[in-house]
């Protein structure tokens, strides 16, 4: 562990545990963890890769993600709600400088935080995008449009929103969530990660400043992996949630069976083979995201590097994080299922809520199923073959 990660440690770990001491609670009740959100806005950690010259804490990816992994064991759904954050943030980082820029950074190391607003469903044709963004009298725009999974949109001052300009160029659009024009809902149906505000967001002709339009071509090179590394940072997270509440329960089980190997379960040797395989699995998914965490970080580095360069560690970057999240996603299953092998009946009870483990474990690793990754891995090794650096869901688009 780095000075520079302890010192984040020490900054952060307080509100983690005061995240933690109400999770049980919000998932019983359903409760989003809106208050939670914003103590972390408070703290800084909106601006936790800003540098420190705009205010923020200017933290590598793998410090970066070695804390998502544990407020994550906190409340698996606010390192999720970040998620569209923290990908703005390192679009912003790798831009070239300019005042609007630096606008941004220091907005985040303020607390301002962005959402995300990409995936449309119902009819919508596989890599079609139906918000649009028209032009007004000024040099701004209005957007138009309705999105779905807009994980984090319900908590942020802004959504970071996938749009087509009037001339069908794909771009990237700031849209502030004040003013009326934009209405986000919690209507986030599944039946894990429920409290990651990641419902509807509808845009009625919302105002956008000029500078605020982004051509999606030119997004950082390593976004995708990115985005799919945070997840797999939730699932470690919720393997080690899973191992901690293996340990609590088991340490204080009054019960024993008559046909078990020890007088008190705490002793009993294949229980205790139960939680150290639980515990395994987290170290071992923990491990494998910081393995990823450190491609990023070589991608990230690269930004001043050449074509040649930035292209192969963006490959490795979307290769490692793809392995990540083929073998992270089945051990936080694993991990969240083998916690009650140690346990008795009673540790179903409804009010302990230990199910939403593996539901929120399930639930995440459905998002960019690993099977197709795995696949994509094999091809890559194979056949040299380049990994897809983007991809949609959609309903197929007909052939004439």
């Amino acid at each position: 562990m780095s000075t520079a990660f302890d010192a984040l440690a020490q900054k952060y770990r307080p509100v983690f545990a005061r995240i933690a001491d109400g999770a049980l609670a919000r998932e019983q009740d359903r409760v989003l963890p809106t208050e939670q959100v914003g103590w972390l806005k408070d703290v800084g950690f909106t601006g936790i890769r800003v540098p420190a010259e705009f205010g923020g804490d200017g933290a590598s990816l793998v410090d970066l993600f070695r804390l998502l992994i544990e407020l994550a064991a906190a409340d698996p759904h606010v390192p999720q709600a970040f998620r569209g954050h923290l990908a703005f943030v390192e679009d912003r980082l790798v831009a070239p400088a300019s005042a609007e820029r630096d606008e941004w950074l220091r907005r985040f190391a303020d607390g301002e935080m962005v959402g995300n607003a990409v995936t449309e469903i119902g009819s919508v044709a596989l890599g079609d995008t139906t918000t649009r963004l028209s032009s007004t009298e000024g040099d701004g725009w209005l957007i138009s449009g309705r999105k779905y999974y807009t994980t984090g949109s319900i908590f942020a001052e802004w959504i970071d929103a996938t749009a087509l300009l009037p001339d069908g160029t794909e771009v990237a659009a700031l849209v502030s969530t004040a003013g009326g024009r934009v209405t986000v809902s919690d209507d986030w149906n599944g039946f894990g990660q429920r409290l990651t505000g990641s419902g509807t967001a509808i845009f009625e002709q919302a105002p956008v400043r000029a500078e605020h339009v982004y051509p999606f071509s030119r997004r950082f090179w390593y976004q995708t992996a990115l985005y799919q590394l945070v997840l797999v940072a939730v699932q470690a997270g919720i393997a080690r949630a899973s191992a901690r509440d293996a340990v609590t329960q088991l340490s204080t089980r009054a019960r024993a069976f008559s046909h078990g190997n020890s007088a008190e379960s705490r002793h009993d040797p294949q229980l205790l083979e139960s939680v150290g395989r639980v515990d395994a699995a987290a170290y071992a998914a923990e491990a494998v995201v910081l393995r990823a965490a450190a491609s990023l970080q070589a991608a990230y580095d690269a930004r001043d590097g050449s074509e040649t360069e930035r292209a192969t560690l963006k490959r490795d970057a979307e290769l490692d994080t793809a392995r990540a999240q083929v073998i992270a996603g089945d051990l936080a299953q694993q991990a969240a299922t083998r916690l009650f092998d140690a346990l008795g009946a009673s540790a179903t009870a409804a009010p302990l809520q230990l199910d939403r483990h593996w539901r929120n474990a399930r639930t995440v690793s459905s998002h960019n199923p690993a099977l197709f990754k795995a696949r994509v891995i094999g091809d890559a090794l194979v056949n040299d073959a380049e990994p897809p650096y983007e991809w949609y869901v959609g309903v197929p688009k007909k052939v004439d």
